[in-house]
């Protein structure tokens, strides 16, 4: 299989400049150490996967350094937390740059040991799986803006897919790009290994076939305001077991929490965050959605379709080196949404999917798989204009209209492939 170029290559390699150690986190399975070879093909590479390589890391850190030295790539760091008192150590005796290179599938453990010894001496970037554009081999790499001018310059490089659902359905995992790599068998064994060995390492789970239903319950609500006794009334667990379950799926880079937009104004906003799958070939396969024609048409397209443009509007943002949480939010409430019924005005809950915040200005996005958009689907943007010290900005349907076009005078439809 053919090395897909990733976007974050050239980052990559001024952070090798810029410090002393830099981290790559990701999902498993994302592709962090095929990058890491490729970027840097002459450092000696260890992997932590290796059950004496670990016991040695653990156990005897200075002398696991003094076998493998700086430049070095050191793989699934995570797996031994000891390791990391050492690594200060040599970066604190060197004045050199690019010391360590390290990858980790588990920020759940290492942010804390991060920033308890190397903080100020290391970069972190977080690698998701291949983005469309990735897919495309399209090298545009700035993060996504429903703006006239954003498209104007995305236009440039445009590339369209020749099925977008067949895109959805297949997932961002690099191995499945591989056409002889067959779709249910690869993904039966992320679902088997994840469970099996991160999942223990994370959490002293007891019941491993009841965490699977728990994955198969979380993966049919994607795109959903987050209810957690929904969940755990389904599995037959408490509350809490499925909040620290939630916890898992989230530090490990399967799941992705949105958190609702927050202003005094909005008094009546929903507080739960939305849940969203980072990977969509994941929801589609604990979901038995097996083909993608079937998703197409299927009762989950909606979701699935929405889970996809978040996500790649997240890789978007996490590709070009900004942390994607400061930016994104979604609104559900009972604001100022108003339809007449009868005769009678109502007052019914207004939704915006998704709103980017940039510079002091909201840009309220709602998603829909339709191949044509109508300014009715924005009825709720208009929530936005009450908030004091803020300005709303362009707004956009995202769905699989042709191109893009003007719905009002402030609001766009845009095609999915312009994310």
């Amino acid at each position: 299989m053919d090395y897909i170029s990733r976007a974050l290559e050239d980052r990559l390699r001024r952070y090798e400049k810029a410090y002393k150690a830099t981290l790559v986190t990701g999902a498993r399975q994302v592709g962090k150490s095929t990058l890491l070879k490729k970027v840097f093909p002459d450092r000696k590479y260890v992997s932590l996967d290796d059950p004496f390589l670990e016991q040695q890391a653990k156990e005897a850190g200075n002398m696991f350094l003094t076998l493998n030295p700086p430049p070095v790539t050191i793989d699934e760091v995570q797996r031994a937390k000891e390791l990391f008192r050492y690594i200060k150590l040599k970066c604190d005796e060197s004045e050199e740059n690019g010391l360590f290179c390290l990858s980790g599938s588990q920020p759940f453990h290492l942010m804390q040991n991060i920033s308890e010894s190397l903080s100020g001496r290391i970069g972190i970037m977080e690698l998701a799986g291949l983005s469309m554009r990735e897919c495309m081999g399209d090298g545009f790499n700035k993060h996504f803006l429903p703006t006239l001018e954003y498209v104007a310059e995305r236009r440039k490089t445009l590339q369209k897919p020749e099925n977008i659902w067949e895109m959805i359905h297949k997932g961002g995992y690099p191995e499945l790009q591989d056409g002889n790599k067959e779709w249910s068998s690869f993904y039966a064994d992320y679902v088997k290994t994840y469970i099996e060995r991160d999942v223990r390492e994370l959490a002293a789970v007891q019941d491993l076939n009841v965490f699977r239903q728990f994955m198969i319950a979380a993966a049919a609500r994607t795109g959903e305001i987050l209810n957690y006794s929904a969940i755990a009334s389904e599995i037959g667990k408490d509350v809490g077991t499925v909040k620290k379950w939630m916890s898992i799926l989230e530090a490990s880079g399967i799941v992705y929490l949105l958190e609702p937009f927050t202003s005094n104004i909005l008094k009546r906003a929903i507080k739960s965050p939305k849940l969203y799958f980072r990977d969509t070939g994941l929801v589609c396969y604990l979901t038995r959605w097996l083909t993608s024609e079937n998703l197409a048409y299927g009762a989950m397209s909606g979701p699935v379709f929405e889970t996809f443009v978040v996500s790649e509007i997240l890789k978007s943002y996490a590709n070009e080196g900004l942390d994607y949480r400061y930016f994104v939010s979604y609104y559900r409430g009972r604001d100022k949404k108003r339809v007449k019924k009868d005769g009678e005005t109502l007052e019914i809950e207004a939704e915006i999917d998704l709103i980017i915040e940039e510079n002091g200005i909201l840009y309220p996005i709602e998603i829909k798989k339709n191949t044509q958009a109508k300014a009715i689907m924005t009825s709720a943007f208009a929530v936005l204009d009450e908030i004091s010290g803020k300005k709303r900005g362009m707004g956009a349907v995202i769905c699989n209209c042709p191109d893009v076009g003007a719905l009002r005078e402030n609001i766009l439809q845009i095609p999915v492939w312009y994310i």
